[in-house]
């Protein structure tokens, strides 16, 4: 099973939705950079359920222990092991549904490919494996910022509704994440009405990185446009990826789409910040389509593991839609891959990477 993202700097996660624990092995990291208890804690924070009403009621803290590769508060070099232990598992919710192929879930593809599979709250497939992706992300993160790089993400879309205008501050100070003060109250409400409905919605997550050096990525096979792809598309209920003016592109002219040079830089960002599989210096504006969560209340049919039909509602603490706590581990995902794409180019400019060795 491919538990493992990255090139340079690369992370691997492990643990089930229901286990003792969830964590990464983040290997590659620089020497000399400072992190603490805070840093990591603070995106976890912002991935953790219970946060409000839009999201699932499992209340879990998700207080990271740093057991390796940080000693007084600086990276070694070695392997930075962070751990975070499950309080609120009810693996009872579950019993029912252990002999059932859920609609939407990777029940069935799970127990086809591995002949079997951990029914409680999905197990390696649960979208509490992200806890090490975002856990790994806040050290990226530091790692970004001693070259200037901001990684900021937000919900654009929750169902039907669009955000419009962005306000990044305001993201972060309503439950939805939306930048649209507007809009943010309409997606909460519909969340809740879906909710309210036994029912789920989806919506689309977009993620701003800003102050990108340009030469990041190569080209052909490991083009930064398509490693943004791959670590993006690979978190659970992620179904669609764009960068740019992405599918609207298909429906301009050349003319409309390049983005013209000028002796003050580039004239616009219909690209989204890369060409040719190398960042510009632009920012990089890539969304993703997050789909409405499979579990939801509502009475649905599906067959069990013998073929019989069954008729089944399930039970348990989910999350009505997913984009409010996609959004850390979205940013987390282009940190990751911004990082390990600058410390490729380490490689070739060692003095790419500025090491930050007091707290910020």
């Amino acid at each position: 099973m491919s538990s493992t993202f990255g090139k340079f700097l690369t992370l691997t996660t492990f643990g089930e939705s229901h286990g003792p624990a969830v964590g990464v092995i983040l290997d590659g990291c620089p020497p000399g950079i400072t992190i603490s208890h805070e840093i990591v804690q603070r995106d976890l924070d912002r991935r953790r359920p219970g946060q409000s009403a839009v999201t699932t009621s499992r209340q879990e803290p998700d207080r990271v222990e740093i057991l390796s590769g940080v000693f007084e508060g600086l990276t070694t070099g070695a392997s930075i092991a962070l751990l975070v232990r499950s309080v609120d598992a009810r693996s009872q919710d579950y019993a029912k549904l252990k002999d059932l192929f859920r609609p939407g879930h990777a029940d069935f593809t799970y127990t086809a490919k591995y002949g079997l599979r951990d029914y409680r709250g999905s197990g390696r497939s649960s979208g509490r494996e992200t806890v090490g992706r975002v856990a790994a992300g806040a050290i990226a993160r530091v790692i970004l910022e001693g070259v200037g790089t901001r990684v900021r993400g937000y919900t654009s879309q929750v169902g039907a509704i669009v955000a419009e205008s962005r306000d990044l501050d305001y993201a972060e100070e309503n439950p939805v994440r939306c930048p649209d003060r507007e809009k943010a109250p309409l997606m909460e409400r519909a969340i809740l009405e879906a909710r309210e409905a036994g029912d789920s919605l989806g919506g689309v997550v977009e993620i701003l990185a800003t102050g990108v050096p340009p030469g990041l990525g190569d080209p052909v096979m490991d083009k930064l446009d398509a490693s943004l792809a791959w670590g993006l598309m690979s978190i659970g209920a992620v179904k669609g990826f764009e960068i740019g003016d992405g599918f609207a592109s298909a429906a301009r002219r050349g003319s409309e789409m390049n983005d013209r040079m000028t002796p003050e830089g580039f004239a616009s960002n219909h690209a989204g910040g890369i060409l040719g599989g190398i960042s510009t210096g632009q920012p990089i504006v890539a969304r993703i389509a997050v789909k409405p969560p499979s579990s939801i209340a509502i009475s649905q049919k599906t067959v069990d593991a013998k073929g019989k039909e069954r008729d089944f509602a399930i039970e348990g603490r989910h999350d009505p839609c997913l984009c409010p706590r996609v959004v850390p581990v979205a940013e987390a995902m282009v940190c990751l891959t911004l990082a390990d794409a600058l410390m490729r180019q380490c490689a070739i400019e060692p003095w790419r990477l500025k090491v930050t060795r007091e707290p910020a």
